[in-house]
């Protein structure tokens, strides 16, 4: 595997299932298509203008602040998509290290380290090794590749039924909707002092944030126009679309599949959390998978079937639960 760009955060994520790079000797199964999106911290690639501005300083700890898991039906006319809260617990697998050589053991950590211990390519192993399921794409992108995104495809609609004000990031959004730019974008999804939610309330956001992404391509045939989509594309991917194996003819595809996928075809879920756990004080406190019902939500995905029955349409809950991880789908999501 190649590692790629250093990357940040989501919801250009509806562009970036178009144009995933290809894992090494690896094709997709005839079950699905699974790519991982991460959204790193990294922030150098910003200017100081626009740290100041969009309230993108701090230091950066050269880890995922974003992983998705996402599903692609093997025909095309259902997406599913996972998301893996920063601080689960997880164990790293056992690899050398890209910077002392030496090989390490399997030992725990926080799901986000395994970025900072060995780029993409431990990110996807570890992943890999706590879902059971093939990652046969991944993506990542950074605070310019997010923002430059965004402003490319003409700002993203989103709504809240209430205010969200953050101390953090400043963003203060009062209810309706709200047509978002690269910068304040970037504040929107990155915000997790809105309530006590905290992580769980930020990854919901994020989440809405990619399906009315995913609307407003639909809308501006941007999925369709073949120089619009690799437009989109370049920015997101830069110069690493070589050095990524990145296929064309594959993006085509998939930008006209997902073009017919309706928001109602779409599942949103975060992988069900069993509770804290403060045994590992070297790691910090970290959150522990239900493994049995992940496994079962995993399960769903890996033999390419929807997390959500049919004819149903379960509600989201704003803010969410820790306990509630029911899916729900991408229509709840959408701005009316």
């Amino acid at each position: 595997m190649k590692r790629t760009l250093s990357s940040l955060i989501v919801s250009a994520a509806a562009a970036a299932l178009l144009g995933a790079p290809a894992l090494p000797d690896r094709e997709p199964s005839a079950d699905g298509l699974n790519i991982l999106v991460m959204g790193t911290d990294g922030r150098d690639t910003i200017s100081a203008a626009e740290k100041r501005k969009f309230h993108a300083g701090g230091i950066a700890c050269n880890c995922t602040d974003v992983l998705m898991l996402v599903h692609v039906s093997a025909d095309r006319d259902r997406v599913s998509v996972v998301s893996l809260p920063r601080d689960s617990y997880a164990e790293i697998p056992p690899h050398r290290d890209e910077y002392t050589g030496e090989e390490r053991p399997p030992h725990p950590s926080k799901i986000n380290g395994a970025y900072a211990e060995g780029g993409a390519p431990l990110t996807v192993q570890t992943v890999e090794s706590m879902t059971g399921l093939n990652v046969d794409r991944y993506l990542q992108i950074d605070f310019r590749r997010f923002i430059d995104a965004v402003n490319e495809v003409g700002k993203v609609e989103v709504c809240t039924p209430r205010r969200l004000k953050d101390k953090a990031t400043k963003l203060d959004l009062r209810p309706g909707k709200h047509l978002l730019a690269g910068g304040p974008a970037l504040q929107y999804v990155r915000s997790r002092h809105v309530d006590l939610s905290a992580d769980l309330g930020r990854i919901q956001r994020q989440q809405r944030f990619l399906v009315n992404a995913l609307r407003g391509l639909q809308a501006r045939d941007l999925l369709t126009d073949p120089v619009g989509t690799a437009r989109v594309v370049d920015t997101l991917l830069g110069s690493g679309q070589v050095e990524q194996g990145f296929d064309a003819g594959e993006l085509v595809e998939l930008a006209a599949a997902l073009d017919r996928v309706p928001a109602k075809a779409t599942e949103f879920a975060t992988v069900p959390i069993a509770g804290f756990d403060e045994s590992h004080p070297e790691i910090g406190s970290t959150l522990v998978w239900d493994r049995a019902k992940a496994d079962k939500m995993f399960d769903r995905l890996r033999s390419d079937r929807p997390l959500i029955k049919a004819g149903t349409s379960p509600k989201p809950l704003d803010p969410p639960r820790l306990a509630n991880a029911a899916p729900v789908r991408g229509s709840s999501y959408a701005c009316r």
